[in-house]
């Protein structure tokens, strides 16, 4: 990315590279209803949670009404409701809306990503986040679209520093070789 359009997101951490093991934790936790598997994301995540002075707000990546209905809970939401717990800061599921039902992103490439999301989120309570760092709490990071756009709404809001931080991330092998 160039410098006259640097990352909205400061920082990127993941637990652990997405793999067999990885992701059937994650696809147990957001289809197979297994929400106890949210604790051990946010054991093995808590480590890479770094306040630098005042504790950030931690904040999931939110799903659509519709998605959420669906479903009947949103996956990023447990793992920092336990993050939450493990960790004692704040965490809200509240502060991030996706105003909009976008397509699912799996098998779509990294520019058709940054389309389907661009605009989809809007922060509901500017106070929450003006002058905060926010961590965005997110189950899988494939190609970064979805938590670039919810820290663009972020920072419109006020907020001072956005992180990532994420269960897995997709690690391509051309990734490796920089």
């Amino acid at each position: 990315m160039c410098l006259a359009q640097p990352p909205r997101i400061a920082r990127s951490r993941a637990a652990v590279a997405y793999d067999d093991l990885s992701s059937g934790l994650a696809i147990r936790l957001k289809y197979g209803r297994k929400v106890a598997v949210a604790r051990t994301m946010a054991r093995y995540m808590a480590p890479l949670v770094k306040p630098d002075g005042e504790a950030p707000l931690l904040v999931p990546v939110p799903l659509h009404r519709t998605r959420l209905w669906a479903r009947g809970f949103n996956q990023s939401a447990l793992v920092a409701s336990e993050l939450s717990r493990k960790l004692g800061m704040p965490a809200d599921p509240f502060v991030l809306r996706r105003t909009r039902r976008t397509p699912a992103l799996k098998g779509m490439s990294s520019s058709q990503r940054r389309r389907a999301v661009a605009g989809a989120f809007r922060v509901r309570n500017k106070s929450r986040v003006e002058g905060r760092t926010v961590v965005l709490i997110d189950d899988v990071l494939t190609t970064g679209s979805t938590a670039e756009a919810c820290a663009r709404a972020l920072m419109r809001a006020g907020a001072a520093r956005v992180e990532l931080v994420s269960w897995a991330r997709v690690v391509r092998p051309s990734q490796l070789m920089r």
